[in-house]
């Protein structure tokens, strides 16, 4: 009759739970010191877009009438977009929530009364330059802040115009004036996958 070390079981049973723990720890230090240096890598100081610097940007420049423009808002909408707080929210809009920077902001831009006067200009030509100008915004602010432009464009609302062509506003979606709006990644690298890229 063959009598079992159990001392030797009990010896490897330490050892596979020490080395369980090990692999857990190593895991999580691994992962808080790559979300810490995710995060290092968006924080960033905020930017302050002027009318002169805007009027320099090979974009910026074509939108001179919007710039002159006495009846359009588009000081208050410099002034709007200069701030920390929404500009750090446009990037969470791309980081944490899939969707434009524009996204994260445009609520508060839509309701601020003179953009929105601007915006619902019944010469129609006169809000989609205004809307365009704001998307040149955006973009300076993006790429000064590390972010290119993906080429694709996100939603932002939807506008049925062919049962009512009179509306010159959105029926559904987050915006009221925007349809659709650029989107932007990280130069060096998101730091999330999106749910498409995990599933490839």
């Amino acid at each position: 009759m063959i009598i079992p070390d159990y001392s030797l079981l009990f010896f490897l049973d330490i050892r596979c739970t020490l080395f369980a723990v090990t692999k857990n720890v190593l895991a999580n230090i691994v992962y808080n010191i790559t979300m810490t240096s995710n995060k290092e890598k968006i924080i960033t100081p905020s930017v302050t877009i002027s009318l002169e610097k805007f009027l320099e940007d090979i974009q910026g420049r074509r939108f001179s009438d919007v710039v002159n423009d006495s009846e359009q808002s588009f000081v208050q909408v410099l002034e709007f977009f200069n701030n920390e707080n929404r500009q750090r929210r446009m990037e969470e809009a791309e980081i944490h929530h899939d969707r434009p920077p524009l996204a994260g902001v445009v609520r508060e831009l839509e309701s601020h009364p003179a953009i929105d006067r601007s915006l619902s200009d019944i010469q129609t030509q006169r809000s989609k330059r205004l809307r365009q100008a704001i998307g040149v915004v955006v973009r300076m602010i993006m790429q000064r802040r590390g972010w290119q432009k993906t080429g694709r464009k996100g939603s932002l609302g939807v506008r049925n115009s062919k049962k009512q062509p009179e509306i010159n506003h959105n029926t559904g979606g987050l915006a009221f004036w925007f349809i659709r709006a650029e989107r932007y990644e990280l130069v060096e690298g998101m730091p999330y996958q999106s749910v498409r890229q995990r599933c490839q």
